[in-house]
């Protein structure tokens, strides 16, 4: 009976732990969409057997039943996986940089007593699944982008004390019940509520006395008044600088190029009048061309890294240590004020673990320059089609590599503020970090959409050959999909270390991707491993990510998955894949990247190039 007493007693401490194991996995599939400068999330891992000694989590009964991450420093999305926390009782996100849609899966945390998501950049409508969180007593969604309709399911909430639905592009009418909550802010919408109707904005908000609100009139007007004092003293003294600067002039030798000195040009500042980018993002940094070029060392031969799509990338460092990576936009590529407005705009908002950052821009007469973090280890080409250094991507770190690509481009295609087409996907677009963890660069290629756009044609194609899809490449014609085909394009050079252009194979066998469906079809699929993995043996993994990538190449773009559901299949071990169809080109030689008859050309590395079709529709 003992025995069978002890038995039952380290059962159920068996059991805590199976229970929290799932916990565990949820919290880190959290952590893996959110991009965590600040070491939040450092504890968060997903080799422990339980989340409740880790930070920013509370648990009772080794059950997580909070999560306090408010104004962390976080940017990126807030993965569904949330929801499999079911015993949450406090989700505090507030104050920071997290994007995306609300997820709809929320409403299943029937435990849930406060949500908190103010203060973020969550966009679209506010999901109608909230109304089922029966004990929710408090919901703060504040200062967002949600569109849309107040959800009448909201009326349900019985148990709600207060709601924040303030400054969002809200519009319509707000429902009865939510007028009889304790506390309410709808204010900074387009509700049917205003200080003049018998409906307020708010409720239960502190407001300020007669005297109170007399001296913080008197304390405005004082304040505007030496607002305008000052600026016409600064401007008064910069128009004093620049007469003093015209005339003089500093060249810097660089190849063929001649740099003027424009400093009296940042007098104006005509970048942050009209984009009002660094307003909204204190990271954002407009800097003087004198820094750039002091961090570059002019521009120097030793300093360049490579030849990018709109000109040159070199490394620099700032007098505090801090290393960049310059990309210094060639007047050839064509791009004017407006272009490289819209790039720097765009590129600003785009935030995510698996994306190349954005740290700033220099606009100064013909000079424009992007500002990005520099990654230690380079690129992705850099490793897998050399014969050595791709040894050092074990199998692990290529799984990584192949998950963490897909979850950059499912937030370019789906949670990212505006739509992004990237239009260029291929391993030389992959930047690693010192983790060799996979960065997505160069979206100053992509094409910008509104967010119900999800294809559209061009007469020009920017991209490179060998990864581009048969409808874009020949007919202009992009989508989604069209990112799609160009990773599962990435995701068989990552497994065979082989290019997908140039490739030879004994018998004079087609293009890489012929080669993989016709191995494939054979059930000769462990013919495609690089030797430095098979070394080890081919597991069922690398055969579902050939059946993935297979998958994403098909020749019609309506047969391929779309980024979410790639990403699902990656991390979902039991799901059933689908028998790929025949890919495009998979009939066709590929002998040069350089084949093509092209407009201009950008990369001798990579054959980035502009190719303009005639029959565009």
């Amino acid at each position: 009976m003992k025995l069978l007493a002890l038995g039952l007693v380290l059962l159920g401490y068996l059991q805590d732990f199976v229970t929290c194991d799932y916990q565990v996995t949820a919290l880190y599939e959290i952590k893996m969409n959110l991009s965590d400068d600040g070491g939040a999330l450092k504890d968060w891992k997903d080799n422990q057997m339980t989340p409740c000694n880790w930070g920013n989590v509370i648990c009772q009964d080794n059950k997580v039943t909070e999560i306090k991450l408010s104004s962390k420093g976080l940017v990126g999305v807030l993965s569904p996986s949330i929801a499999k926390l079911t015993t949450l009782q406090q989700l505090l996100l507030d104050g920071n940089t997290i994007s995306g849609t609300i997820p709809d899966v929320l409403g299943d945390l029937s435990s849930l007593t406060t949500l908190n998501l103010g203060r973020n950049n969550f966009n679209g409508p506010i999901p109608d699944s909230l109304g089922r969180l029966q004990k929710l007593q408090n919901l703060d969604l504040s200062e967002n982008l949600l569109t849309g309709g107040i959800p009448t399911s909201l009326s349900n909430l019985s148990s709600l004390n207060e709601i924040n639905l303030s400054d969002n592009n809200l519009k319509g009418e707000i429902p009865e019940q939510l007028l009889q909550v304790v506390q309410y802010n709808y204010t900074g919408n387009h509700l049917n509520c205003s200080r003049d109707t018998t409906t307020p904005c708010e409720k239960g908000i502190n407001k300020a006395g007669p005297k109170t609100k007399g001296i913080v009139w008197a304390l405005a007007a004082v304040s505007s008044l030496l607002a305008v004092i000052f600026c016409f003293l600064c401007s008064f003294g910069l128009m004093k600088f620049r007469r003093h600067r015209k005339g003089k002039q500093r060249t810097v030798n660089s190849g063929n190029w001649n740099i003027m000195d424009r400093l009296e040009a940042n007098v104006h500042r005509n970048e942050e009048i009209v984009w009002g980018i660094e307003g909204n993002n204190p990271e954002f940094t407009f800097y003087e061309l004198s820094q750039v070029l002091e961090a570059t060392n002019n521009f120097s031969v030793e300093n360049k890294l490579g030849e990018g799509g709109f000109g040159p990338v070199y490394k620099g460092q700032f007098p505090d240590g801090l290393n960049i990576a310059v990309k210094r936009l060639a007047s050839r590529s064509g791009q004017g004020l407006t272009e490289f407005k819209n790039e720097v705009q765009l590129i600003a908002k785009l935030q995510h673990r698996n994306l190349v950052r954005l740290l700033g821009c220099c606009s100064q007469g013909e000079e424009k320059m992007l500002v990005y973090e520099y990654l230690l280890n380079k690129s992705l080409d850099f490793f897998i089609f050399d014969e050595t250094r791709r040894t050092l991507l074990n199998w692990d770190k290529r799984l990584v590599i192949i998950e963490g690509i897909a979850q950059g481009l499912l937030y370019l295609h789906k949670y990212s503020r505006l739509l992004v087409i990237h239009r260029d996907v291929k391993a030389s677009n992959i930047l690693l970090d010192s983790e060799m963890n996979p960065k997505i660069s160069d979206f100053g290629l992509a094409k910008m959409s509104s967010s119900n756009d999800t294809e559209g044609n061009t007469k020009t194609v920017v991209g490179t050959y060998g990864y581009m899809a048969p409808e874009y490449a020949s007919e202009g014609l992009f989508s989604t999909k069209s990112d799609v085909f160009s990773f599962g394009v990435l995701v068989l050079e990552i497994i065979t270390g082989k290019r997908n252009s140039g490739f030879r194979k004994h018998g004079g066998f087609l293009n890489l991707l012929g080669y993989a469906w016709q191995v494939w079809q054979e059930k000769r699929w462990s013919e495609l491993v690089d030797s430095s993995l098979a070394a080890s043996g081919c597991t069922l993994e690398m055969m579902r990510c050939v059946n993935i990538a297979l998958l994403c190449v098909q020749e019609n773009a309506m047969d391929r998955p779309n980024m979410s559901d790639v990403v699902g299949m990656l991390s979902s071990k039991n799901l059933v894949l689908a028998e790929p169809k025949h890919p495009g080109y998979f009939h066709v030689r590929v002998a040069q990247e350089e084949t093509l008859e092209t407009t201009e050309l950008y990369s001798a590395d990579d054959a980035t190039m502009s190719i303009t079709i005639t029959h565009g529709r």
